[in-house]
């Protein structure tokens, strides 16, 4: 098929830490400049009937959000133009678990050539029993999508993982072996996750690309100076490898202590 025939697709990630603050900066005109098919916000940290209209649905024709019950907290929202090969044709908040949908982690949507998780991975950092919850999102996650490959399912991961897969994916490997986001453990689950069939679309296209990171600390003039992780992906399985163009940080980007990640598929 040729190319101009295909149905292009461009998917955008973005942990917007509070849909309000980034549509109050730049988030409108973020959209217009950048023109997402499919929109996919973390930590939201607002419910639907929270916002204002024009924050509800952000000029997209197809809508949905999953909070937390806390609010305030967390929370995930995918935004589709409705076009070919955007539209979804099933929605889900959540992936069938309480104790991960209460906070509002995963949006998952049904689209016609690929299944799209928007998720928002726990942080581990404020103690024993976070790091145990994330643990545990860990492995359920994974044994959910692994259930879903062997149906069948092209997927598509996208979002906060809260995890810095290999040294190149922060800034001082050595000094942050000890913290979370980029613990043994976690670095371990997230090559088991590559393992189980997926791909880094960031990195398929930029396998040893240095100083690439995507959230940044408030602190410390951290960004200023580039002191940042790798921690927002977008991945997907293996039968979608051959639709992926392109997979970029925009780091220029502000409105958040993240930045935007996006790809262009054609199918």
């Amino acid at each position: 098929m040729n190319e101009t025939n295909k149905t292009q697709v461009r998917i955008c990630a973005w942990n917007v830490n509070g849909i309000r603050a980034a549509y109050d900066k730049n988030l409108p005109q973020f959209i217009l400049e950048v023109k997402p098919d499919i929109l996919c916000l973390q930590e939201t940290k607002a419910h639907i009937g929270q916002v204002e209209p024009s924050i509800q649905n952000l000029n997209y024709a197809q809508t949905l959000w999953s909070s937390a019950v806390r609010k305030g907290y967390s929370g995930v929202a995918t935004f589709s133009t409705g076009k070919k090969g955007a539209q979804y044709f099933d929605e889900y908040c959540g992936i069938d678990k309480p104790e991960y949908d209460n906070e509002g982690r995963v949006v998952w949507t049904r689209h016609e050539h690929f299944d799209l998780y928007n998720i928002y991975f726990p942080n581990g950092s404020s103690g024993p029993e976070r790091h145990q919850y994330k643990q545990n999102f860990l492995k359920d996650l994974l044994r959910h999508l692994k259930f879903e490959l062997k149906r069948g399912r092209d997927i598509i991961v996208v979002g906060d993982y809260n995890i810095a897969h290999a040294e190149i994916d922060v800034y001082s490997p050595a000094g942050l072996a000890n913290e979370s986001g980029f613990l043994p453990e976690e670095r371990a689950w997230m090559t088991s996750f590559l393992n189980a069939g997926f791909t880094d679309a960031f990195r398929y296209f930029h396998a040893d690309q240095k100083n690439q990171y995507s959230w940044w600390s408030y602190k410390d003039q951290a960004r200023m100076k580039n002191n940042g992780w790798r921690i927002d992906y977008i991945c997907v399985s293996e039968n979608l490898k051959k639709n992926l163009k392109s997979c970029e940080i925009l780091m220029q980007q502000q409105g958040s202590d993240h930045c935007p990640v996006i790809a262009e598929f054609a199918f």
